[in-house]
């Protein structure tokens, strides 16, 4: 099948210091890939590269067989790829939870009607119907993280980038989350520490180190 994210011989420095090189990988239609490794490996580093938000020293990504080179590849590039932030207070930035998840609709110029009827519906089948109405600020932090998602999932991007998605969710919030992400029929690339969380989405495992991924 052909490769819907390619990374080749991706290599990225931070000052005097590699953090990583010669990292490749293809992911192909329903891949779920995750890399695991360390605080400070550049895991988050690695996915903010692929959307152009990190510069590389060495290498190229391809999205749909469609190399990246200059900002307008990136940004045409950016319109495929959903972005999970590790902290979903990075992310969130209405008011409500269904400005929220209708923000995104909204800026590509949908009528309102239609992003809060799609935004309702993803909500829904997320299982968070219930925070519609709620102030995003007085969210849990479990709770952001599922908002932030469905803010992600309702522009129906081929692919996911998903930073830390386990990070600072109670066990209940972190099973939700598992359990919903292995049910995904999207190319997904997972960066993490936590190998359970991993082992709960079914994602097969790769290590970052300084040289490159290393089959888990």
């Amino acid at each position: 099948m052909s490769c819907t994210l390619s990374l080749n011989n991706i290599s990225c420095c931070l000052g005097d210091r590699t953090l990583f090189r010669n990292v490749t990988i293809n992911l192909t239609h329903k891949d779920k890939i995750a890399v695991l490794g360390p605080n400070g490996a550049g895991k988050t580093t690695l996915l903010k590269a692929i959307v152009g938000l990190q510069t590389i020293s060495t290498g190229h990504f391809e999205i749909h067989h469609k190399r990246l080179e200059t900002e307008k590849d990136f940004a045409l590039a950016r319109r495929e790829v959903g972005f999970l932030f590790q902290d979903p207070d990075d992310q969130i930035i209405a008011p409500t939870v269904i400005e929220e998840v209708a923000f995104g609709l909204l800026n590509e110029g949908m009528k309102q009607s239609e992003a809060v009827a799609k935004a309702e519906a993803m909500l829904d089948e997320l299982h968070i119907s219930h925070l519609r109405d709620r102030i995003t600020l007085n969210l849990s932090g479990g709770e952001k993280k599922m908002v932030a998602l469905a803010s992600v999932l309702v522009m129906k991007p081929a692919i996911l980038l998903l930073d830390e998605p386990s990070a600072a969710l109670d066990a209940k919030s972190e099973n939700k989350l598992a359990e919903i992400l292995k049910g995904i029929d999207k190319t997904m690339l997972i960066v993490s520490h936590d190998l359970g969380f991993i082992e709960k989405i079914g994602a097969r495992k790769m290590f970052l180190t300084e040289n490159g991924l290393i089959e888990g």
